[in-house]
């Protein structure tokens, strides 16, 4: 069995691959039998299974359910839906795990799972050990039964008892990329009395208006035109499986993960001070500052939804978030990543005030950041080279090393880390001045290119 299922495909936090190449039908068939097996062995009997609106996805649904069902496991089938009702079913519902078939931000010809045992996300370890299995073939054996179950409703309901709304009335441009978001966050917004106007809520799985990921700021172009042209208040976007957010201001400039988390974390203080809240290691220095500044207490992790999660339970962390928008609420919500959820608080924080959202960080100071640099590295070396920048940074310099290396200056900071997924470094510097983040960047990339030499990687 073991030759039928590419080992590329498990990844640190979730299972992904082009469709019918690396995730193949017998895969997810596959897949389905062990994460069936490994439920079973904590003593659950149910699993909650959702998909996204990608062309692969009914087929992929069927053959996960059919190897969820043959280890004995009953499966609760929640349709078409975002990955955080799917996440919520497993929080709110007697479940013994959740898988999520859903390529999330990935252009239309991947597909992936994100894999559950009992409420919460496998991750790491937990993820190979379902590769491990499968290997193994010591699948547990039974007949399971389905249950189509509709969650949106109770989803809705619960979001809106949620949320308090302040008296000023909002206009809102909500971007769901024909992804699965729109269909249910635009009941939420105009059950609260707010005026919607949408953008690409039709949920089609080729995206043909724009890729779903609002991390990449071409992909925010109509929703800022459409802002600016109606005069909103405020921009949402979605990635596919709305468990990323983005957002514009009235004027159309973007809102990234962290500066978003500024906001929430202002507000959360407020309420309830002295609260941990958790970022990456890729947020600005003004996010830790600001929490810190504020009474909090701020805690830089590792990114990777799954990572996060687990960090905010050990920490008992009422906000966690990153840059790619996954930002999790466990302050009046269940801590998982929820785009729709998120974004609702964003209306909240904004109906409150008078205040344009542009105005709200105007006191932030201002900083200069580079994009994510990426840097080849054969896939042996990457965490070689990463190792010995741990090494001579923390050794010469204030340095944290929760994932690869990020630097510390009085004005700014490096950050080095190996990717995941790809044979690559991942770099980014940001600096008080543009002046500044030039010599960040070329001390922290000279001792990187030379790393490399070192062990003959260049």
């Amino acid at each position: 069995m073991a030759s039928t299922i590419s080992p590329t495909i498990f990844r640190e936090y979730d299972i992904r691959g082009l469709v019918d190449q690396d995730l193949t039908e017998e895969a997810v068939l596959l897949i389905g039998r062990a994460l069936g097996t490994r439920v079973r062995e904590k003593g659950g009997k149910e699993v909650a299974v959702g998909r996204d609106c990608r062309l692969s996805g009914p087929r992929f649904a069927e053959r996960l359910v059919a190897g969820l069902t043959a280890t004995g496991v009953d499966v609760l089938d929640l349709g078409v839906v975002p990955t955080p009702l799917t996440y919520y079913a497993a929080q709110t519902l007697e479940l013994g795990g959740l898988c999520m078939i859903t390529g999330s931000h990935n252009p239309a010809e991947y597909n992936g799972l994100k894999v559950g045992v009992g409420r919460t996300t496998l991750y790491g370890e937990g993820i190979q050990d379902l590769r491990r299995l499968i290997a193994s073939g010591k699948f547990a054996r039974g007949k399971g039964r389905v249950a189509q179950r509709e969650i949106a409703t109770s989803y809705r309901r619960e979001v809106q008892e949620n949320l308090r709304l302040g008296p000023r009335r909002m206009r809102v441009v909500v971007d769901a990329g024909n992804g699965t978001g729109g269909v249910v966050a635009v009941p939420i917004f105009e059950a609260l009395g707010v005026e919607v106007v949408p953008l690409f809520i039709e949920m089609d799985g080729r995206f043909p208006n724009h890729h779903p990921d609002p991390t990449v700021e071409a992909n925010l172009e109509p929703l800022k035109a459409k802002v600016r042209e109606i005069g909103a208040d405020l921009g949402i976007a979605y990635d596919g499986d709305a468990d990323r957010v983005g957002a514009v201001d009235e004027k159309g400039r973007v809102l990234w993960g962290d500066e978003l988390m500024i906001l929430f974390a202002r507000s959360i203080l407020e309420e309830s001070p002295g609260a941990a809240i958790v970022g990456e290691v890729k947020c600005s220095m003004n996010l830790y500052d600001d929490i810190a500044r504020r009474g909090g207490r701020p805690i830089m992790w590792k990114p990777g939804h799954s990572l996060i999660k687990a960090k905010m339970r050990e920490e008992g962390a009422l906000l966690a978030g990153e840059m790619s928008g996954h930002i999790f609420f466990a302050h009046r919500w269940y801590g998982f990543d929820d785009a729709i959820y998120s974004s609702a608080r964003l209306v909240e924080l904004l109906s409150r005030t008078e205040a344009p959202l542009s105005s709200l960080l105007a006191d932030v100071p201002r900083t200069f950041a580079s994009p994510e640099v990426r840097v080849e590295c054969p896939e042996a070396l990457k965490f070689e080279v990463v190792k010995r920048a741990q090494a001579y940074f923390t050794t010469h310099y204030e340095a944290v090393t929760v994932d690869g290396v990020r630097v510390t200056f009085p004005d700014g900071w490096g950050l080095v880390r190996a990717s995941n997924t790809q044979p690559l470094l991942v770099l980014r510097f940001e600096a008080a001045s543009a002046e500044r983040l030039r010599e960040i960047e070329a001390l922290v990339m000279g001792k990187v290119e030379e790393l490399k030499k070192e062990l003959g990687a260049s």
